[in-house]
């Protein structure tokens, strides 16, 4: 089978640089992006734009797949799926949720939908049990060093990387992205940047750490999960970099946003420490390099007034079942093994990681474990294998471009079929089906002019549900026709962006807010990710308010924030009395970088009122860290 170049690098790669001792075991190193599209490397020619230098050298030690595809459109499945060789329809660990209170350890039936939903999404699960024997506990008993060094983002204790195996875990942080931006200062409960370095990349620091340990490890075989937490949201970046960038946009190409072109350089430098420490230790010989993306890349965000980045000609990206959302990029190096400068285009997916690696370390699995993925040990080695079929179990429908209704798809050869859970008519399933080699961009269902192609595929669908125990969307006992609107699927929703009121008091209060933590925000829609508020003006005077208690004249207020446009500023209602508000100075905020403002409250001693911040984000979003009170008694902190 041939297929074009396209958005899965994978590469595995073990280089010929300083060989180590033939009777060594291999080293692992298993470098994971966050959200890195399948166009957002040069080692398949779809990018001017963004510049990976350091995945082209490893892409010359090794191998580099064509059609590497991710376990699900989204990150903790596909985490989940590396770690334990298992789909997420047999985990359970359908969405990214795993950083929520809530601890679900089994998948259930959903209870309830829309009526204009056909389906009814099945309750997904939240942590990765500790019972599964992962990668991480296999390479561990046969005596590796093991480090997680970035994104977990599959529980916190008793569910994090310590109790899956891992000697070390850094930051040990269980949350979707960095804590609160890629650029210090962070918001890591016990994770600093270097005192030296005040405004250090997470990327920087995360690869310095890294490195350490590889040094610490060096004289015993290791498994390093560097994980990165590049290239997902919050999006910033170096400043300097961003203005490089900025300077050579071209609007005419899809790919310009400076911003995001600054953070895949920063991931791509944190690759080329980690190969230069094993060149330097004279390991990279006796390493097996893999290097892959959780999912495509984002194309539903907004950055420098655009989509972070573009997945064209796939369709699609990140939350969607379509090739933008799977197809990722992928490299395998392995000295001796595979060889140099080469490039397969078997079909590849997350599950396949655990099982291969074993098979190249010799390790045995243990006796009845089960994988949903094979070993592709042959395929490195330049040997043929027996073509299989690939699945991808999505039972949800995010919000996002090119959305489906909760679905599931198989690849074999060049075809796909989509099938859409009670999508058609009196809760039959609709189907979508795609010759990739002809329709890369998913453009010409050929479903009703191959009935018999889509039952043949949709019995491997069928017989791969059967065999992982998925737990399967329902049909909805609601559903209501009247409601339904198939014209609107694949189109961005419009959202509420202000979560509802969860107390009496607030329940009648438009501008209640759960998660700002007392204050309220009126003229504005607030929404809260990864411990930032952003705020969109819905109004020409878009401002939060809270009722911080006796202040006195020597108040002041610190805000840090990003992005936004016109002024700001601080009025104080002594008493909640607006008619004799008193109004502070004017403040801006920067659009690229986080800063810090400080202004006084015009308060008199000892007075009680209401506080206002009224926002810069008349025309353009901008984003809260944090908001800091501080008085001669104390400090008030609000941290979303």
């Amino acid at each position: 089978m041939k297929y074009a170049l396209f958005a899965v690098a994978l590469v595995v790669c073990q280089s010929a640089v300083g060989l180590a001792e033939e009777s060594a075991r291999p080293n692992v190193v298993f470098i994971l992006a966050d959200d890195l599209g399948w166009a957002d490397t040069t080692l398949y020619g779809h990018t001017k734009f963004y510049n990976t230098p350091n995945l082209e050298r490893l892409a010359k030690r090794g191998m580099t797949f064509t059609h590497a595809y991710s376990a699900s459109p989204l990150c903790s499945p596909t985490r989940s799926a590396i770690l334990t060789g298992l789909s997420p329809a047999r985990t359970g660990i359908t969405t990214p949720n795993c950083h929520l209170p809530q601890v679900v350890l089994k998948a259930t039936p959903g209870v309830s939908a829309h009526g204009s939903a056909k389906s009814v999404q099945p309750e997904p699960v939240t942590r990765l049990k500790t019972d599964y024997l992962t990668l991480t506990k296999s390479l561990k008993a046969a005596g590796y060093a093991t480090g997680h060094f970035g994104k977990w983002h599959l529980g916190h204790e008793p569910y994090s990387p310590r109790e899956h195996g891992f000697d070390v875990d850094v930051p040990h942080h269980p949350g979707p992205g960095p804590a609160g931006s890629y650029v210090a200062p962070w918001k890591f409960k016990d994770f600093d940047h270097d005192p030296d370095v005040p405004h250090q990349h997470i990327e920087d620091r995360m690869a310095k750490e890294a490195t350490a340990w590889i040094e610490q490890h060096q004289h015993e075989p290791f498994f390093l999960n560097y994980w990165m937490f590049s290239v997902h949201a919050p999006f910033d970046a170096k400043r300097d970099l961003i203005e490089q960038y900025r300077a050579r946009v071209n609007p005419q190409d899809p790919q310009h946003s400076p911003t995001y072109a600054a953070m895949v350089e920063s991931m791509d430098d944190a690759v080329g420490a980690l190969l230069d420490t094993l060149d330097r230790l004279k390991l990279a010989g006796n390493t097996i390099i893999v290097f892959a993306s959780d999912n495509g890349g984002n194309m539903y965000s907004e950055v420098d007034g655009t989509m972070p980045t573009s997945n064209t000609p796939l369709r699609g990206g990140k939350a969607t079942m379509f090739e933008g959302g799977t197809r990722v990029p992928c490299v395998v190096c392995w000295s001796g093994v595979v060889a140099p400068n080469s490039q397969s285009d078997v079909l590849l997916q997350s599950e396949d990681y655990y099982p291969t690696l074993l098979d190249a370390l010799a390790i045995s699995p243990a006796k009845d474990q089960q994988f949903d993925g094979i070993s592709i040990l042959p395929v490195l080695k330049g040997e043929e294998i027996h073509e299989r079929p690939l699945f991808q179990y999505f039972p949800h429908s995010p919000p996002v471009p090119d959305w489906l209704p909760p679905s599931v798809s198989v690849h074999r050869g060049d075809w796909k079929l989509i099938r859409i859970f009670h999508g058609g008519e009196n809760e039959a399933h609709r189907y979508l089906l795609y010759d990739l080699r002809a329709d890369i961009s998913e453009t010409n269902n050929l479903a009703d002019a191959k009935p018999e192609l889509v039952r043949e595929l949709d019995a491997l669908i069928e017989d791969f549900l059967n065999r992982t125990q998925a737990v399967r969307p329902i049909p909805n006992p609601k559903f209501d026709p009247a409601l339904y609107r198939p014209e609107e699927i694949g189109k961005p929703k419009v959202r509420n962006q202000r979560p509802a009121p969860k107390t009496a008091s607030d329940r009648n209060d438009p501008g209640a807010v759960p998660g700002l933590k007392g204050w309220k925000a009126r003229g504005c829609n607030v929404r809260i990710v990864d411990g930032i508020a952003t705020v969109q003006a819905a109004s020409d005077a878009p401002f939060w308010g809270v009722a911080p208690g006796a202040l006195n004249g020597e108040a002041k207020l610190r805000v840090r924030l990003r992005g936004g446009d016109g002024e700001g500023w601080i009025e104080w209602l002594p008493g909640g009395d607006a008619k004799s508000a008193r109004k502070s100075e004017a403040f801006t905020a920067e659009a690229e970088t986080w800063t810090e403002r400080e202004l006084k409250i015009p308060a008199q001693r000892g007075e009680s009122g209401i506080l206002r911040l009224h926002l810069p984000a008349q025309k353009k979003a901008v984003a809260i860290d944090w908001i800091e009170v501080d008085t001669p008694k104390g400090k008030q902190r609000w941290e979303f």
